[in-house]
């Protein structure tokens, strides 16, 4: 961790008083908020949160067993920091960014002593750095002065740190070096390296935050066609236990159309994480075709770690997304979840005594989770670049009970809330994302792009389907009391163009090798040919032919088969002409 290298006067200047689980009191400390100390004989990393009269509170970010009274504390002088630089992508992380990979090979084992630190990234892996600047050049904060190819997909764009002066370029060397070594010199005396240091809980600055007009396509039919969420927005995806919320965000990781993606595990069960550290690094990136870790970084924190540690990841997590938003990327960030990031804070805040507040939590929850979530968006950075970052947070409530204080106050920040199901899962309805509880505030600002890049008229045709499923919902209450033959040949016929909507469109196969992904203009035409069986149907109706014969044609099942389809255009346009051709023959 940078810490260990922020400030060379480490000192012991302060005793343990009482140790409570991960939280502990000094005294003697002379420290600020924030500032980070190594507590105990074994030195265990912490962070100073509340300051009374000469009493220092301090979460620790390891196990406190065997910590006793009288042991001494030492100040960095320093807060939690990230490195950043070349080296964050193909890494695998814990809460507080310690690289796990190189933990296991000091180690020698996956199982982690306490005390045990490293950077962030290598300090002493070579580089090759090409510079974009010359001597005689001016350079402000936050200018690109060179580059650096990180991996086969991204370019490391090496920036003059935000809290510089900047100034004239006196001096700039090409070639290899590590990433502690001045590449960049400038007339203030200042000296430019690969490597910065930054706040967790701090936001990178920018000029401005603008209002997002591009969407973050995820490939997803049901995101995508009905709740998309923008490059630079908001989304939660609530739900209970097994309803899905990790492989929808594995899929968005996957498959949106971000730049770099940034993934926090965060709390969640150690076999899902499991999986992601094994999975990630086989996937191929399709985009690019590379491996997908070329331009993801993993935060892995699970269950059993500490929880002030926990409570730390989210913002680390962030950290790194916003220095990849100032090289002037779309970064894409998945937490999951932040129920378990919330639940943190609760048992420190318990911990400490605070005055709890809904259920426990404490009464600061909702402001930082708009904290957190605040610092996404779509910025004018300060070099005159523009980048964004999306962050798609996973909500845990209890027993799916989304009136809980963690998905309530999530709902009063993000834009676009994605209800997963849990009957929809029980019926293998995948994704488990109900349609009717659902929501997304970007359609109309999205709906130009949508008209430019899609099709001219795809609000109206998303808006008649979302129009289509609200009716089916209204019919099936009828239908549980009376029967679905009771009802109107136009209603049954409804309730026919609905079934396909749900079965054709909506579902997705995220394991088949086609329809794991669907493009915008695919999802387009999927819900275009349902609708010209809508159309068609009831053309037929009103020409007097039985609801009966018409469900029966022979071309209405291949709906279901379009979303499989590799050539879809193809396919799509045969069935349009069959299923008009099939329906006019019968009148």
């Amino acid at each position: 961790m940078s810490q260990a290298t922020a400030t060379e006067d480490v000192r012991e200047d302060g005793v343990i008083r009482s140790v409570s689980g991960p939280v502990v009191t000094a005294t003697g400390l002379n420290a600020r908020m924030n500032d980070v100390v190594y507590v105990g004989e074994e030195g265990l990393m912490g962070e100073v949160i509340e300051i009374e009269g000469d009493v220092t509170t301090i979460q620790v970010y390891e196990e406190t067993s065997d910590v006793a009274p009288g042991e001494p504390v030492e100040n960095t002088g320093a807060p939690l920091s990230v490195d950043l630089g070349p080296g964050m992508l193909y890494s695998i992380y814990d809460g507080v960014q310690r690289p796990l990979d190189e933990l296991e090979r000091r180690m020698n084992s996956a199982f982690l002593d306490r005390g045990v630190d490293a950077p962030g990234i290598d300090l002493e892996k070579t580089w090759e750095f090409t510079p974009t600047v010359e001597e005689g050049d001016e350079v402000a904060p936050g200018d690109v002065v060179g580059e650096v190819p990180e991996t086969e997909s991204i370019t490391h764009r090496v920036m003059v740190p935000p809290d510089y002066e900047g100034g004239e370029v006196v001096a700039v060397e090409e070639g290899s070096f590590t990433v502690e070594e001045t590449v960049v010199e400038l007339d203030s005396g200042e000296a430019v390296t690969m490597h910065q240091e930054w706040p967790v809980r701090e936001a990178r600055p920018a000029l401005d935050k603008k209002t997002p007009r591009t969407p973050l396509v995820s490939g997803q039919r049901i995101l995508d066609g009905l709740f998309p969420i923008a490059k630079g927005g908001t989304a939660a995806i609530p739900g209970p236990f097994g309803s899905g919320k990790t492989v929808t965000q594995h899929s968005l990781a996957k498959w949106a159309d971000a730049d770099i993606v940034v993934y926090v595990g965060c709390g969640e069960r150690g076999n899902e994480m499991t999986e992601v550290i094994e999975d990630f690094p086989e996937l191929e990136d399709p985009q690019t075709g590379k491996p997908l870790m070329a331009r993801t970084c993993l935060i892995a924190n699970t269950s059993n770690m500490p929880v002030a540690a926990r409570e730390s990841c989210i913002y680390t997590g962030i950290t790194i997304a916003e220095y990849f938003r100032d090289m002037g990327y779309d970064v894409a960030l998945m937490a999951d979840s932040t129920s378990r990031w919330a639940e943190a804070m609760r048992e420190i805040s318990s911990r400490l005594e605070e005055m709890p507040g809904e259920e426990g939590y404490p009464a600061y929850l909702s402001a930082r989770l708009a904290e957190f979530y605040e610092r996404a968006g779509r910025f004018d950075l300060i070099n005159g670049d523009e980048g964004s970052i999306s962050v798609i947070g996973a909500v845990s409530p209890p027993g799916g009970d989304f009136s809980e204080p963690v998905t309530q106050n999530t709902l009063r920040i993000v834009k676009t809330f994605w209800a997963l199901d849990a009957d929809l899962a029980e019926r293998r309805h995948f994704p488990a994302i109900n349609w009717n509880e659902s929501y997304s505030l970007y359609r109309t600002q999205l709906d130009p792009w949508y008209r430019e890049e899609v099709a001219e008229d795809y609000p109206e045709i998303r808006q008649w389907g979302i129009d289509v499923l609200d009716e089916e919902s209204e019919l099936q209450e009828i239908v549980q009391l009376v029967g679905k033959d009771a009802l109107p040949e136009d209603q049954q016929l409804t309730l026919e163009v609905a079934r396909y909507l749900r079965e054709a469109w909506l579902q997705q196969n995220a394991f088949h090798d086609v329809d794991t992904y669907c493009e915008p203009t695919k999802t387009y035409r999927m819900l275009q040919a349902i609708k010209t069986f809508n159309d068609e149907a009831f053309d037929a109706l009103d020409a007097g032919v039985p609801v009966e014969e018409i469900q029966d044609i022979d071309a209405a099942p291949r709906l279901n088969r379009m979303g499989t389809a590799e050539e879809y255009e193809e396919f799509i346009g045969e069935l349009e002409s069959d299923l008009t051709e099939q329906l006019r023959e019968l009148y």
